[in-house]
């Protein structure tokens, strides 16, 4: 039974300054992120899709409206207790890996396990495992430079659950793979989403992701436009 929203954006914008003039990227946002949630977020190039994720995933903070995460309003922590809540709730993949290279896979994935206070023999265990899990038993003491692109998005998926953390949040992590490496990647998500029960918010613009997915939100022009159900359930339309 799902309980508490894990993020809820409340009538959330956010408006760039440019000069004299306003660039509206999200307008009138409102949308909840439950436990065991699947959902694909899609949307042209410009329409705010990265701006939402940036505010379901807490790296950004609205013009207006209220960031919810695990029943705390973000706008009254500070710096310091937001970074620290979203660390342990929050993990992040990115289409361009962000692996820091010259650290090997382990020690990437180990890295945001130091922020959390997490013990050296705990952190290198817990990092070996997730390799493990995601088919890179042999690659661990490989730096970046010496992985495919598959192989860098394979640690940097294991990286993002490092600190055990609810909600997995991946911009585009298919965008820089082949159709081939895109399927395995979203199918090593999905096993941690069935397996672990892992909640996974997924932007992209790749209409064959959201297969993958149980709600599909669609954004054009900083507006949510439709958010369904994939079985056609229809949850919002504008």
């Amino acid at each position: 039974m799902k309980t508490e929203k894990i993020v809820e954006l409340k009538n959330v914008w956010k408006i760039y300054q440019l000069g004299k003039v306003e660039l509206i990227a999200l307008k009138e946002i409102s949308l909840e992120v439950a436990p065991d949630d699947f959902v694909t977020i899609m949307g042209a190039s410009g329409s705010g899709k990265s701006t939402l994720l940036n505010m379901i995933g807490c790296l950004d903070s609205p013009s207006q409206g209220n960031v919810v995460l695990k029943g705390k309003d973000t706008s009254l922590l500070s710096e310091d207790q937001l970074s620290q809540l979203r660390g342990k709730t929050v993990g992040f993949i990115f289409q361009e890996f962000n692996l820091l290279p010259n650290l090997d896979a382990l020690e990437n994935v180990m890295l945001p396990m130091i922020f959390q206070g997490i013990l050296l023999e705990e952190r290198k265990k817990r990092a070996r495992d997730l390799l493990i899990s995601v088919g890179l038993e042999k690659r661990i003491s490989h730096q970046p430079a010496e992985l495919s692109g598959g192989e860098r998005q394979r640690v940097a998926i294991a990286r993002a659950f490092a600190n055990d953390p609810e909600l997995v949040i991946a911009d585009e992590p298919t965008g820089n793979l082949d159709s081939t490496t895109g399927k395995k990647i979203m199918e090593i998500l999905t096993d941690f989403h069935k397996k672990e029960g892992k909640t996974i918010v997924v932007v992209t613009h790749d209409p064959h992701i959201a297969d993958y997915s149980e709600q599909i939100v669609n954004i054009k022009d900083g507006e949510i436009i439709v958010n369904h159900k994939q079985r056609g359930e229809v949850l919002w339309s504008k």
